[in-house]
């Protein structure tokens, strides 16, 4: 299991190689973590400078499969270190995603309808090494690198869940200091249904948030440490994540993707109701998106 030594030693292997994110409070006891203001708009970036520089690489550089997010931070992260990238992305992954993952410099592969389609397809690549988006230890660790920025801050810690890899860091590195409460879609409820059936089970993936929190399994070490720390995992409608993706803009013009609007629609819509007093932390983790319709 993925403990507070293993993110600690995470956040000094890649000091300086990336961002220590603004917390801000924008209301008595509410604050914002700012990472989608992370090299590449991504908290990923901290797991793949990580797991890069936690092992060998072989000459042929690392291979990554992505609804967007995982690659842009596998390609910035390969490009920093001076290795070759090879990411394997859905044909339905945003626009704005793929062609930023070629300025990064990485060789981009489209391949399927979802995550899952892009995962197969790359666990085919030979030669390089392979960097799980979520489920993988030296990337775990990497993420919970942000949890050791607002370590002492809050009460409870709102975090969106897809696979699994940002809340597993992040129980990882504040499980004994604050309460850590998933949210995810509806539509895309990994983590959630794994709880409800006591192990990781395929579930079927759709929605506005998709392509961010579209993975179809959730990560064992996600799992694991949800389990043994017994954390809430609260659903929220595509209107509440549409809703408060809005509201993030209307009232702080703060621009992120729609996965990491959901964590905020956990307050917006009602379904996590902080106590009088409790200071709540969301975390704004992407901003990898088209922001045309906010206008």
């Amino acid at each position: 299991m993925i403990t507070l030594a293993d993110v600690e030693a995470a956040a000094r292997r890649i000091d300086g190689r990336v961002r220590r994110t603004p917390l801000v409070e924008v209301e008595p006891d509410r604050f914002f973590k700012l990472e989608y203001l992370q090299h590449t708009g991504t908290f990923k970036t901290r797991g793949m400078m990580n797991k890069i520089l936690s092992s060998e690489v072989p000459e042929a550089g690392i291979v990554a499969a992505s609804g967007g997010n995982a690659g842009l931070a596998a390609a910035y992260a390969a490009r920093e270190l001076g290795v070759p990238a090879e990411v394997f992305v859905p044909v339905t992954a945003p626009a704005v995603k793929v062609a930023k993952l070629g300025k990064l410099g990485a060789r981009v592969v489209q391949v399927g309808n979802e995550y899952a389609e892009a995962y197969a397809a790359a666990r085919e690549r030979t030669g390089a090494l392979f960097c799980h988006a979520y489920d993988d230890p030296a990337m775990v660790a990497g993420n919970g690198t942000l949890g050791l920025e607002i370590s002492g801050r809050s009460d409870t810690v709102l975090v969106a869940v897809g696979g699994g890899g940002l809340i597993a860091g992040v129980i990882a590195a504040l499980r004994d200091t604050a309460k850590v409460v998933a949210v995810e879609s509806a539509n895309a409820q990994a983590l959630h249904a794994a709880l409800q059936n006591g192990a990781p089970v395929d579930v079927p993936v759709s929605g506005v948030a998709a392509d961010s929190l579209g993975a179809r399994r959730v990560g064992d070490l996600a799992f694991e440490l949800a389990t043994d720390a017994g954390i809430e995992s609260l659903l929220v409608e595509d209107d509440a994540i549409v809703d408060a993706r809005r509201r993030l803009w209307d009232d702080y013009r703060i621009v992120v993707e729609h996965g990491t609007a959901a964590a905020y629609a956990a307050l917006t819509s009602g379904v996590y109701r902080p106590a009088p007093g409790e200071r709540v932390i969301t975390l704004l983790c992407g901003a990898n998106t088209n922001p045309a319709d906010l206008g």
